[in-house]
């Protein structure tokens, strides 16, 4: 399944994409796309609908995040071996960890707000997993049957305000920071996640064109190693690092500016269209 969030901005409503592409409205069968309603018998319940008796939604219909109010935004960073090196960094021995604020949430095509201050805006192209049931101290199995679907994620960052201590949250929680989306598609949609192509164009210009095999610990780790320090709950979101490109390993580097075009996307994820715009 493909599921989705659909209208205006703080008003989404529930929805899922038929076989041919097109929104289906799920309003009259769940409130929402969230924590309550992707757990493993939520799912089931989906999953035994007839997409073609639900109602159409617009094609031009904006798209919000594909899950509502998650609980935690949680990040991995330089989990690809071949960004580590294009950072100039070792290769991790554990999951770099930090969060995003659950504030910097924002649809696929919403536009990417550059901060007051900001002169080192950039991009990175991820592939997030959305929880679906309660996870503390689990096994990596348990671990991949508790992940309720996989989604893009453009984990935007402001270098400089990243740097300037050694927490990075405070260059990765801007509002916008974290467009998620199209859709939330269900594990058995995809095949194996360890071996997807992503990419990452600014302005038409193709910066980031990787892979997930090179991703250094995998979904199911990841989540079962974050579970040995704190709960996880349906709906959270973690996003899993992304391959190199990003602005910063180029020579020289490269910033988004205010009318910069993003365009990225995973394959079978779907992709995000973003506009940089001054906050």
């Amino acid at each position: 399944m493909k599921l989705l969030r659909y209208g205006p901005k703080g008003s989404e409503r529930p929805g899922m994409l038929d076989a041919a592409g097109a929104i289906r409205d799920l309003s009259g069968i769940v409130a929402d796309i969230d924590g309550t309603t992707i757990t493993p018998d939520g799912l089931a319940r989906l999953r035994a609908i007839d997409p073609a008796t639900l109602p159409v939604v617009p094609d031009d219909a904006r798209l919000g995040p594909c899950v509502a109010r998650p609980g935690k935004f949680i990040c991995i960073g330089l989990n690809f071996a071949d960004h580590a090196a294009e950072s100039n960094l070792p290769v991790p021995e554990e999951p770099v960890v930090f969060m995003k604020a659950t504030s910097a949430l924002s649809g696929p095509n919403d536009p990417i707000l550059k901060p007051r201050g900001s002169d080192q805006l950039d991009w990175e192209v991820e592939l997030a997993f959305v929880v679906g049931r309660h996870c503390l101290y689990v096994t990596e199995e348990e671990a991949a049957a508790a992940i309720a679907g996989y989604c893009v994620c453009n984990d935007v960052s402001e270098r400089r305000f990243q740097m300037q201590s050694a927490q990075w949250d405070k260059g990765k929680g801007c509002d916008s920071f974290g467009p998620v989306g199209p859709w939330l598609v269900t594990p058995d949609e995809i095949g194996d996640v360890g071996n997807l192509s992503m990419w990452l164009e600014v302005n038409g210009h193709r910066y980031q064109d990787g892979s997930t095999k090179t991703m250094i610990f995998k979904p199911a780790f990841i989540l079962s190693y974050l579970s040995r320090y704190m709960s996880l709950q349906p709906g959270d979101i973690v996003t899993t690092g992304t391959p190199p490109g990003v602005g910063l390993g180029q020579k020289p580097p490269v910033w988004l500016n205010a009318g910069d075009r993003v365009s990225l996307g995973i394959q079978g994820l779907g992709e995000q269209h973003q506009v940089v715009e001054q906050a």
